[in-house]
């Protein structure tokens, strides 16, 4: 998400980007009457592995009980919306893999909630708010062809594919904080903290479709550093660049929930510097728009 972060929660338009590398599931049948499933990270390296039984979906065997809880609550969800969904066979493989590291934060669970929604032929979105309290973006994005423009409140939501290609994204980069930050612990933070939430939906809305319909990278930039001040004020945290980068020449700007995942570069200065910056100072996980952003 560039921009809307926890606002987006009460209304506020964001701009949202999906990104190149996702997660793919293969679904074989099998003898039994249980569910068999892997997950590969994106080093081919295998982390998650459990049997499950197809009555109620606990585990029968696991080696990460809170990974397999996750899937029961999704395929509970999933059999709920889609009662048939599960009546081919008697037994399932599943193996998932992802194209990126699990730790990055780049939607290991929402591209599973869309590729399980897909499986049961039901609506990703409908299965997302049966099974998690965020705004529903990242799944939306799962299904995305390109960056979108996503709405929600408690009466609607809406995404809508839009022309999000200024000149100027030769000049955005994206690095890995390397901090996995918890959305959910995220949300319960903001609730907390910000008391007049509406009139701070407002405010990030009006932001968020500055920088939409920015033209040039300065105005982009200026829509940006607004962004990220209403955000710090609001919550009473540092911003990011300020914390981090104060000697930075352009502009920097957390995404998600703040303090980890990635965070996006603005830099008129050429790629290999812009580099080399974070580079020296420890943060090696570096892309440019055009590898990083499906367009």
């Amino acid at each position: 998400m560039l921009t809307g972060e926890y606002a987006v929660l009460d209304g506020a338009t964001a701009l949202a980007l999906p990104t190149k590398m996702g997660q793919s599931m293969l679904i074989k049948p099998m003898k039994g009457s249980d569910l068999v499933w892997e997950s590969y990270n994106g080093n081919e390296e295998k982390w998650f592995s459990s049997q499950l039984s197809l009555l109620d979906f606990s585990p029968v065997k696991t080696d990460n009980e809170e990974v397999s809880n996750l899937l029961k609550k999704l395929l509970k969800n999933a059999v709920r919306l889609n009662s048939d969904f599960l009546s081919k066979w008697n037994g399932f493989r599943v193996t998932t893999k992802l194209e990126f590291d699990r730790n990055w934060g780049l939607g290991s669970s929402s591209t599973l909630t869309y590729l399980i929604a897909q499986w049961a032929e039901v609506n990703p979105l409908m299965l997302h708010f049966r099974t998690f309290d965020g705004s529903g973006y990242d799944v939306a994005c799962a299904g995305a062809d390109g960056p979108i423009e996503y709405f929600a409140t408690d009466d609607e939501v809406s995404y809508t594919p839009i022309d999000f290609s200024p000149s100027y994204t030769k000049n955005l980069y994206f690095i890995y904080l390397g901090n996995k930050t918890s959305s959910s612990v995220a949300i319960k933070d903001y609730f907390k903290k910000v008391k007049s939430r509406k009139q701070f939906a407002k405010k990030i809305d009006e932001v968020s479709k500055e920088i939409m319909s920015a033209k040039s990278f300065t105005k982009f930039c200026q829509g940006i550093e607004k962004h990220e001040d209403l955000v710090s004020e609001a919550l009473g945290l540092p911003k990011i660049k300020d914390e981090k980068f104060p000697d930075f020449w352009g502009c920097v700007k957390s995404l998600g929930a703040w303090g980890g995942d990635f965070a996006l570069v603005c830099s008129l200065e050429s790629e290999d510097k812009t580099k080399k910056y974070f580079s020296d100072k420890g943060y090696y996980v570096f892309y440019n728009y055009k590898d990083f952003i499906l367009e």
